[in-house]
């Protein structure tokens, strides 16, 4: 048990050098390949295998440069151990997007399952269906306690908290305070760690439109009625989509597709390097891990790196400006934590959202839930115990050991499975999981975007690769339009793709729309 996972590479910033100047390939003779691709895109997530996708769909020739040596996917691949197949955090393929589902469906097809959802929240030892069902809350909370929340509601409905700044005073107006405590304060904590009172209330207005104390009863009661036709909230939904093997299925069958229409996928490529002449992008450069350098010549570029990174990696390098608002971007980082079960069935959920204050756990997966195919032996289970955490911190740097030994004692501890049942274990990290909106990180964003402007043959799309904190439809949909502008097929701005992974032509939105958001810092008064 606690079998060492090999941990993801650090971010290398050489010697007291600054974070730039360990990629710049000063001699050309350390380049040892020379190849030329039409487009070059770095990273294999769902943004760089679907601009590729799409690009060899229409007959354009690409290379993918992806630093994992076998997978593809990002944090929506599929890893395994010892059979098991096991996603980081949970995917659910649902999208409101026609253009999404058709590119899921050409890809995949009759590998998709359809899932019923299932999800609780964990309090006080109890669990509470998610949505809220009024029923099974009144009888676990009692009387008494549920009197009290409806009266806190009634009283936030009454005396609401002006002027309305944090996620806390959203909420609490929105749904009372005791209900806030119960059911947001912890859980939401757990994930970005900061103090709900010092997050921004536009984050709470997006993640959780569309709901209410009042909008949840209705629907627990009547479900989806008086809703418009095809009309549904992504929170509530039912049932969805999902790979049989799990969603790195969705991005190995995109590989293979790539491969088969004539693009390339090169494994083992980190691109250290982004050659540009100030005017345009004219190369990348990748090392594999026997230290190996290829330099890719394209006349288009696409980059899904974090944002931080490729700025580190563009060669000359960008005004001191433009790499320390860079440098200032933050993002929240996350583990799981995967326990084999000596257990045919544990719970019946797909996933549950741990609210209980005195243990570190933010999720549990339920695998088998998701695909009983994720699972090689229907007499045992998996289960992805989630810790959210900052790269460097105690979480991150415990050994795999301490880490599969501390999900073991929580999940006895909140009541899933006793200690004693988990027979095995690993741990996978993933840095950059979390792309962190403070206070400040527009205008960082925007001198970047600035300075980009000088190399129009650099598309930037993804999660990272554009700094918001996109779900897997919406990075493929800032991909396809990235490729789109590539193709010559029309003149988009990435940057508009909103929260339904819709897009809208250059200039017919507002310039600041950047899609879902994420926690931010209250502006000081």
């Amino acid at each position: 048990m606690g079998n060492e996972s090999p941990r993801p590479d650090k971010v290398r910033t050489g010697s007291g050098l600054p974070p730039h100047r360990w990629t710049k390939i000063d001699d050309p003779t350390q380049v040892a390949v020379v190849a030329a691709h039409s487009t070059v895109i770095a990273g294999g997530g769902p943004a760089g295998l679907t601009a590729a996708y799409e690009l060899t769909k229409h007959g354009h020739g690409c290379v993918v440069l992806e630093s994992d040596p076998t997978m593809v996917g990002g944090i929506s691949r599929t890893d395994q151990y010892k059979g098991y197949r096991f996603d980081i955090g949970g995917h659910r393929f649902f999208s409101k997007s026609d253009e999404v589902n058709k590119i899921w469906q050409e890809i995949l097809g009759d590998q998709f399952i359809t899932r019923s959802r299932l999800s609780r929240i964990y309090y006080n030892r109890k669990f509470f269906h998610y949505p809220l069902k009024p029923a099974d809350a009144l009888l676990k909370l009692g009387i008494v306690r549920a009197s009290l929340m409806m009266a806190s509601y009634a009283k936030a409905k009454v005396f609401p908290i002006k002027p309305e700044r944090s996620f806390e005073d959203w909420v609490v107006n929105r749904f009372g305070r005791m209900l806030f405590e119960v059911f947001f304060k912890t859980y939401t904590e757990k994930v970005w760690g900061m103090p709900t009172n010092e997050i921004s209330a536009d984050w709470a207005a997006q993640r959780i439109k569309g709901l209410s104390l009042i909008g949840a009863v209705w629907n627990a009661l009547f479900g989806q009625m008086g809703k418009k036709k095809g009309e549904v909230i992504k929170t509530l939904i039912d049932s969805f989509q999902y790979p049989r093997l799990g969603p790195g299925q969705m991005w190995e069958a995109a590989r293979e597709l790539v491969r088969k229409r004539g693009g390339a996928v090169h494994h083992d490529k980190r691109v250290v390097s982004i050659e540009h002449d100030g005017s345009a992008v004219t190369a990348m450069v990748a090392r594999d891990s026997n230290g190996r350098l290829t330099r890719y010549h394209g006349d288009h570029f696409i980059s899904t790196l974090p944002i931080r990174e490729l700025m580190r990696a563009m060669s000359p390098p960008p005004p001191q400006a433009v790499l320390d608002a860079a440098e200032s971007l933050k993002y929240r980082d996350f583990l799981t934590v995967v326990l084999i079960v000596d257990r045919p069935e544990t719970f019946p959920d797909t996933w549950i959202y741990i609210h209980e204050p005195d243990v570190r756990l933010g999720r549990v997966q339920n695998f088998k839930n998701w695909s009983p195919e994720l699972v090689p032996d229907q007499t045992k289970s998996s289960l992805g115990l989630e810790y959210f955490c900052f790269e460097g911190d105690d979480l991150w740097t415990m050994s795999d050991a301490d880490l599969v030994a501390l999900g073991r004692r929580e999940i006895d501890t909140i009541g899933l499975v006793k200690a004693s049942d988990v027979i095995d274990g690993c741990v996978v990290r993933m840095p950059k999981a979390y792309p962190v909106y403070d206070d400040v990180y527009q205008n960082h964003l925007a001198v970047i975007r600035d300075w980009l402007k000088n190399l129009p043959n650099l598309e930037l799309a993804g999660r990272n690769g554009m700094h918001k904190y996109n779900n897997q439809d919406h990075s493929m949909m800032t991909a396809v339009l990235a490729a789109r502008n590539i193709m010559g097929m029309g003149k988009f701005d990435t940057w508009r793709v909103n929260t339904d992974a819709e897009y809208h032509e250059e200039g017919s939105e507002p310039a600041q729309d950047t899609g879902r958001t994420v926690p931010q810092r209250v502006n000081a008064a």
